[in-house]
């Protein structure tokens, strides 16, 4: 006999896997009406392409050995760009709460470059840094450095006084009430942090490696919009789904285990 603890957790595992074949279930019905639509003359496939074609590019991709080079160009650029820009966001929304005063004096700037396009900066970036892999990974940094600023920031805000205000009374110094309260308070945040700054340091790359690439799926997508080779814009736009899904997924698994850790 089962207990009603037991009852739940199959009860859960259940769910879960019904939505996952939910999941896969919508993407393999996504891919036959769009590889249907082609076969039927629904729609033109060279220029909405089809899954059939999209397969055959990234088969001569990889037959011509270009396929891994433009893959690991893109996600060395993204991984810096997020590592960079998710490090150097946090250590500065630590700053600004540590520090109320600079926070207060620096808060309309933050709205400010969040809502600020970052592609202006790019041709800027190009004379300043080089057209080469540092304006991309920088452009990365941008993009995703304010979001993760903004957000682990409230995180670290939304900490209740009241906790704080109790270990001041025990005597606790400022960086124990950062490490035992406000740290310990904002994972969760840190977490959305991440999974935000995933998506931005895609955009980020990409836009970079629009204005000033040799390299990656970018420079993929712009040669192929060029020379009217749909099927390589949407072989790249298909191989960045992927790679994002991996990342997302990669955060989505550091979320699972620091929540089972705590």
């Amino acid at each position: 006999m089962k207990t009603a603890l037991e009852q739940y957790r199959a009860q859960q595992k259940r769910h879960r896997c019904v939505i996952t074949w939910y999941r896969i279930g919508i993407l393999l019905l996504f891919l036959g009406v769009w590889e249907l639509g082609a076969q039927l003359n629904w729609f033109d496939p060279f220029i909405l392409s089809c899954p059939s074609r999209v397969a055959a590019t990234i088969a001569r991709l990889y037959a011509s050995n270009d396929l891994w080079i433009h893959i690991g160009t893109t996600l060395l650029e993204t991984v810096l760009g997020f590592v960079l820009g998710t490090l150097i966001g946090t250590l500065v929304a630590v700053l600004l709460w540590w520090i109320p005063t600079l926070n207060r004096i620096l808060d309309p700037y933050l709205v400010i470059l969040n809502a600020l396009p970052k592609i202006a900066f790019g041709p800027v970036l190009i004379v300043w840094i080089g057209a080469g892999m540092e304006s991309i990974v920088v452009m990365g940094i941008l993009v995703s450095l304010v979001v993760t600023t903004v957000t682990v920031l409230n995180g670290f805000l939304t900490t209740t006084d009241e906790k704080q205000l109790l270990m001041r009374t025990l005597g606790a110094k400022k960086h124990q009430i950062f490490f035992k309260v406000v740290l310990p308070a904002g994972v969760k945040d840190l977490i959305a942090a991440l999974k935000i700054s995933v998506g931005m340091s895609w955009v980020g790359v990409i836009v970079g490696e629009y204005l000033v690439s040799k390299a990656g799926l970018g420079y993929l997508i712009v040669y192929g919009g060029q020379v009217f080779k749909l099927d390589l814009v949407m072989a790249s736009v298909v191989i960045l789904c992927v790679l994002a899904a991996l990342m997302y997924y990669a955060v989505a698994l550091l979320e699972k285990r620091i929540c089972r850790a705590k």
